[in-house]
């Protein structure tokens, strides 16, 4: 679903996702490293995190590293390293409720660096916890696409990132 967000001008796509689980679990699988690596990286794709600190201005830096074959094979064709380290700022957290990355997307051959946006929102209801993910469109169709693609992929891991941490 597409919608229209001043913040995320000109236009961000929003994810929302419902998991049997607390916010305060869904919050883990955003800022803590164990979390996070259960589940961030698209399909054939794991990522190794360096440093996290979910607070206004802190970082999270982190290798995400091909594993799979068919993802290995695509990246050796696009002339991209099979591992490449990510940085990404939090620039707003309240706490099981909202934060906000910004992550320098730096690492594609041929393009100059540039930021992109996601917002996360986190709500609960009863044993169900909402988790909304919106994202800044990238500088190109075919990166916005992939990007995309990457974390639909993604969140295909989330509920077993939760069954794992609390035996759901």
């Amino acid at each position: 679903m597409a919608t229209t967000d001043k913040k995320f001008a000109p236009l961000a796509v929003s994810f929302e996702r419902s998991y049997e689980a607390s916010v305060a679990d869904l919050w883990d699988l955003w800022t803590t490293k164990e979390g996070f690596e259960s589940w961030w990286g698209p399909r054939g794709f794991r990522v190794c995190v360096r440093r996290i600190e979910p607070r206004m201005g802190g970082e999270l830096v982190y290798d995400m590293i091909a594993v799979g074959r068919e993802e290995i094979e695509y990246m050796r064709k696009a002339g991209m390293g099979l591992s490449h380290g990510t940085r990404g700022t939090f620039t707003e957290v309240v706490p099981d409720e909202r934060l906000e990355l910004v992550h320098l997307i730096d690492f594609i051959p041929g393009m100059n660096p540039y930021e992109n946006r996601m917002r996360v929102e986190f709500f609960a209801d009863g044993k169900i916890a909402r988790m909304v993910i919106s994202i800044q469109e990238h500088t190109t169709q075919e990166w916005t696409r992939s990007s995309l693609t990457g974390m639909e992929s993604q969140l295909t891991k989330v509920p077993a990132a939760l069954r794992e941490r609390g035996g759901r």
